[in-house]
């Protein structure tokens, strides 16, 4: 956690140092605002990672041409921060705006547009558009199997979003596939504590979760919750849907007291941490109301 204010602190002074030796539309205060809008955005405070990333686009928008590569890049940041902020039409509007340029300005196999194929993705996903997701995952897995070594993480992504479609489509075995395939990429090419690391175990645990294996299910969840606890803020996003479905395999079980204790503690982070028509948010309300009528 002490890298993040580290590294906001970093940036906050390098912005100093550049608004007082640079002209304001200087791409260079841009990089500085993009830079602390990440810091924000892994956080997981969207608003605020908005926020910058709004203030880096201004500027390159004015002393960029329309094509260049690093508005494509601010397009992508603020679809992202949509993304995670449950503003499922306005990411895809950005994540669309950045693949319009890259498909220009960019080679065919180029691994950033691999990135903008998987976000889109990710978007479809999140709305229940399954095969939508996958046809522009497998666009994004072409690219990456072309041109990055079998361990690069980004090949881990694009397997994992293939799983995660899989997941949601309710072809568990298929998902655990490629959960599985991304998940041996990421233990050799991250270090162990490392946040897509735990995203990797939670993905796992869904397809059990989803199949009523609740024990092994709880056992992925589990070691996801550990790293998160050590690795993110203590209101980070995941850190509540790592509660969360915890809280819903021990429901499962038939463990409610325990189940609610889990399920609430996500509430109250989601609640903290995200606008409050985030889907999440009634997800979580709807998981609480279920045990409390069961117990």
């Amino acid at each position: 956690m002490g890298n993040y204010s580290k590294a906001l602190e970093f940036y906050e002074k390098d912005l100093e140092i550049t608004k007082k030796s640079l002209p304001p539309n200087h791409p260079d205060w841009a990089a500085s605002y993009n830079n602390i809008g990440s810091v924000y955005n892994s956080m997981g405070n969207y608003s605020k990672a908005l926020e910058f990333y709004d203030k880096s686009l201004k500027i390159r928008e004015k002393s960029l041409p329309p094509n260049h590569p690093l508005l494509a890049t601010s397009y992508n940041n603020i679809g992202a921060a949509y993304d995670s902020m449950g503003n499922y039409s306005k990411a895809l509007e950005f994540y669309d705006k950045s693949l319009k340029i890259r498909e220009k300005s960019l080679p065919s196999n180029h691994p950033d547009l691999a990135t903008s194929y998987n976000n889109i993705g990710g978007v479809y996903d999140n709305m229940g558009n399954y095969s939508k997701a996958l046809e522009f995952y497998d666009k994004a897995l072409k690219i990456t199997e072309n041109v990055l070594p079998p361990n690069h993480p980004d090949l881990a992504t694009s397997y994992n979003n293939i799983g995660l479609a899989y997941d949601n489509m309710g072809n568990y075995s298929k998902a655990l596939e490629f959960y599985d395939k991304a998940h041996k990429i990421l233990e050799k090419s991250l270090p162990p504590n490392h946040p897509n690391v735990a995203t990797s175990y939670n993905n796992i645990g869904a397809p059990y979760y989803n199949m009523s294996n609740y024990s092994k299910a709880l056992e992925f969840y589990d070691k996801s919750l550990k790293i998160r606890e050590k690795a993110l803020p203590p209101n980070h996003p995941d850190l509540a849907q790592s509660y969360n479905n915890i809280g819903m395999a021990y429901y499962g079980k038939g463990d409610d007291p325990k189940a609610l204790s889990y399920l609430e503690k996500a509430l109250a982070i989601w609640q903290k941490s995200l606008p409050p028509t985030h889907p999440n948010i009634k997800t979580a309300m709807n998981n609480i109301d279920s045990v409390k009528k069961k117990m």
